[in-house]
Order: C-alpha cells, then sequence, then structure tokens
C-alpha cells in the first residue's frame, strides 16, 4: 500500500511540474494567455505562451496559429473572424517571441527547429482539453516551415489541415544564398556567432499605422529592423528547408498554400511595399510549397503583403472568403 501511496504521489508531482499557469487577461481584448515553462535549454529558462478567444472552448474545431520570426500574435481580427465563423482560436507565442520572452533572454534564439515541437504540442494538449476535435494548424513565414516539418515529422488524427501564409521554405538572399551552407555548418560547431542582416525598414513601414499601415503592434517584441541572427538559428532553418524540399514531406492532411503575386526589394519604403512580399522570395514559396504533399491548393493574392492577413482591407475580406470557403469544403465542423 505503501509503494502505491508512493507512486501516486510521485504521478502528482510530475502533473504538476507540466500543469502551465493559470489563464489571465491577455494584451489583445477578448482574449486570455498562459505560459508554459518547458526545460532548461542552452540559454536558461525557457517558456512559450497559449493565447485563445475566450469563446474557444465552446468550439469544436479550432485553428491554432504559429507565427514568423521577430513576430507574435497580435493579429486580433484574424482570431476574431474564425471565432465569428464558429471555430475556435488559439496562438502560440514561441519560446524566446513575444509574450515568452523572459528578461535577460536572446530574442528568437534557436538551434533547432524542434526545439518548438514542445510548444506546439503544449497548445494542441490544451485545445483537446478544452473540447477541440478538429485541429487546423496555421502558421506564417517561419511559422509556417515549423508547422510544416511538424505536420511531416508528427502526423497527429486530431490535425485535420494545414494553412500556410508564405511560408519560409527557402531563402531569399539573391548571390549571398551560396553562403548559406557555410555559415550552415559554422553554425553547428559555433552557433553564437553573429550574422549581420543588413535589414531595413520597409516592410515595417508597410506596416505600422504611424507610417503607411494599418496596424499597431509592440515594437519590441517585433522589431521594425529584423535583429542581427545567430548562426546557429541559420543552421536550423536551414536543416529544417532542406528536409522539407527533398520533396519526402509527403503531408497527409489537406494543405492550403497562401503567397503574394510578387516580391519586392529595396532599402527605403515606396508604396509598392504596400502590395507585395518584401521578405520572401513568392517563387521559391510555390515551388517548394508544392512539394509537401499531395492535397495542395495553392492561393496566389495579388497585392497581398509578407503576411497576408496584414494587407489592405479589400484584400483581407475576400481572403478570408476564400479560406472559410475551403475550410467549409473540408466538412471538419460536422
Amino acid at each position: 500500500m505503501n509503494k502505491l501511496v508512493i507512486l501516486f504521489l510521485f504521478s502528482i508531482l510530475l502533473s504538476a511540474q507540466s500543469i502551465s499557469s493559470k489563464w489571465e487577461n491577455d494584451i489583445l481584448d477578448g482574449y486570455e494567455m498562459r505560459h508554459v515553462q518547458h526545460p532548461n535549454d542552452y540559454s536558461g529558462k525557457v517558456q512559450s505562451t497559449i493565447i485563445r478567444k475566450k469563446t474557444a472552448n465552446k468550439a469544436k474545431t479550432g485553428i491554432l496559429y504559429i507565427h514568423g520570426y521577430n513576430d507574435y500574435f497580435f493579429q486580433k481580427e484574424m482570431g476574431d473572424k474564425f471565432s465569428e465563423c464558429g471555430y475556435g482560436f488559439y496562438a502560440v507565442d514561441l519560446r524566446k517571441y513575444g509574450r515568452s520572452i523572459i528578461a535577460g533572454q536572446h530574442k528568437f534564439q534557436a538551434r533547432d527547429i524542434h526545439e518548438y515541437y514542445a510548444d506546439i504540442d503544449s497548445a494542441i494538449t490544451t485545445m483537446k482539453h478544452d473540447g477541440i476535435k478538429s485541429v487546423i494548424i496555421m502558421g506564417h513565414s517561419t511559422g509556417g516551415l515549423i508547422a510544416s516539418l511538424y505536420m511531416s515529422e508528427r502526423p497527429d488524427k486530431n490535425i485535420k489541415a494545414l494553412i500556410l501564409n508564405s511560408p519560409f521554405l527557402d531563402w531569399n538572399l539573391g548571390k549571398l544564398e551560396c553562403a548559406i551552407p557555410l555559415v550552415s555548418f559554422c553554425g553547428k560547431i559555433f552557433p553564437s556567432i553573429t550574422i549581420p542582416q543588413n535589414a531595413t525598414t520597409a516592410y515595417a513601414e508597410s506596416l505600422l499605422k504611424q507610417y503607411n499601415g494599418e496596424w499597431e503592434y509592440n515594437t519590441e517584441w517585433k522589431l521594425m529592423r529584423s535583429p542581427d541572427i545567430e548562426a546557429g538559428w541559420i543552421n536550423a532553418v536551414n536543416n529544417a528547408q532542406n528536409i522539407l524540399q527533398k520533396g519526402s514531406a509527403n503531408i497527409s492532411v489537406p494543405i492550403l498554400l497562401m503567397y503574394s503575386s510578387q516580391s519586392i526589394s529595396g532599402d527605403k519604403w515606396t508604396p509598392e511595399f504596400n502590395n507585395a512580399d518584401a521578405v520572401l522570395d513568392v517563387k521559391e514559396i510555390a515551388i517548394y510549397g508544392k512539394m509537401l504533399g499531395k492535397d495542395i491548393k495553392c492561393l496566389k493574392v495579388i497585392g497581398g503583403l509578407h503576411d497576408l492577413m496584414l494587407s489592405n482591407n479589400r484584400l483581407r475580406n475576400n481572403l478570408y472568403i476564400h479560406i472559410f470557403n475551403w475550410l467549409d469544403s473540408l466538412n471538419l465542423q460536422h
């Protein structure tokens, strides 16, 4: 009997260590959040954050949104739209991003894309606990890369579909791209070496209301100028892209692959930046995105920004129609 009591208490202790903090009001009106503590990594303490629409646990089908690099979940309009159409809406701020940043932590740091799997797992576990039966993962940019690799390596019978918003499936560095293999190799041995990005503020200026956009967000969490990156991060991304580019991903669920109709580059903002992808090469997105599975619907968005859900209002309204029509065709809410 004593042994049974000890085992029971031990199991409670293990469960307590994995329980996340209590839900509390989020910075976005109508949403709530809670942190999830994960085992320490090479940088020390780490946590992820689950955000959900307060009505999310009343639905049977739910969206899990995964943000991109130098980003976090702030797209309240998007969450509200999904909720209005009957979907439970959840998002995760990955470790070292947004709400999950711990004081003194190196923002956005990663040495292996698989580090994020625990963040996604905890969010999906929460969704299932809330009564969500069918999960749809939606990933933007690096979040799209992470989601694609996750779905390729960790299929889950409860995950029914994948929405990719300008996924980061290949580099967009022009002539400098030939240096990626060398930098990636160095990243295995010296992951903390810093690589300058020479980034501009043009994309941020196309988003922020105070410049030429219509959005407001925390520029301490989503920096105007993308910061210099570590070789370890480049190695992590390059390894993930190489896996998916081999054409062996074979994601079994339906995929909605969305990307802008054109890319743009430049050091200074011009009006054209508000109608194109200023981060990635849309042609490469189309090429590698079509290799991810067998059931893929491509949606080329004329005039779309890199984050398509932050494009102009008219375009967004049309885009939501396409997204919800596609989801309706999957009959996931029945």
